[in-house]
C-alpha cells in the first residue's frame, strides 16, 4: 500500500540541476586522454565538450516536449538521451589542461552556443599546432 509520504517523496523537486545527473552517468564511459590536447601538459586536466551538454540537454528536453520536475522523471530519460547523444558526449569532447580550458571558456563563453562547437574544435588544433603538436 502506498502511503502519503511515498507519494510526496517520488513528487520531490530537483535538488540538483537535471544535467548533472547525465554527467554523473556519462562519466562512468569518458575516455581521458593523459594530456592537454593542445600543450602536452598531464597535470589539472579537465574534460571539455565541444557542444554544451546543458545546452544540448535543454534542446533536446523542448524537441521532445518534455518537462522535468522531479529526480525520477530525469532519472526515467537520462539514458535515452545519453544513447541518442553519443557522439556529442564523447567523440565531440577533448582532454585539456585547466588554463587551456579556461582560455576556451573565456573566447567562447561558459556555456558556448551549439552553432560555436566547431569553431572550437578549429581553435583548439590551431593552439595545438602552435605548440607543435601535430
Amino acid at each position: 500500500m502506498i502511503g502519503l509520504f511515498d507519494i510526496i517523496e517520488k513528487m520531490a523537486k530537483l535538488k540538483r540541476d537535471p544535467i548533472k545527473y547525465i554527467r554523473d552517468k556519462a562519466k562512468a564511459s569518458y575516455e581521458k586522454e593523459e594530456a592537454c590536447r593542445i600543450c602536452g601538459e598531464s597535470e589539472n586536466l579537465d574534460f571539455h565538450h565541444f557542444y554544451s551538454l546543458t545546452l544540448l540537454f535543454k534542446k533536446w528536453l523542448r524537441d521532445n516536449r518534455i518537462t522535468i520536475k522531479t529526480e525520477e522523471q530525469v532519472l526515467e530519460v537520462r539514458d535515452r538521451f545519453i544513447l541518442e547523444h553519443y557522439k556529442e558526449l564523447y567523440d565531440e569532447a577533448r582532454t585539456l589542461c585547466h588554463t587551456h580550458h579556461l582560455k576556451l571558456h573565456s573566447i567562447y563563453g561558459k556555456n558556448p552556443s551549439l552553432g560555436t562547437a566547431q569553431k572550437q574544435k578549429r581553435w583548439v588544433e590551431k593552439q595545438r599546432e602552435k605548440n607543435g603538436l601535430n
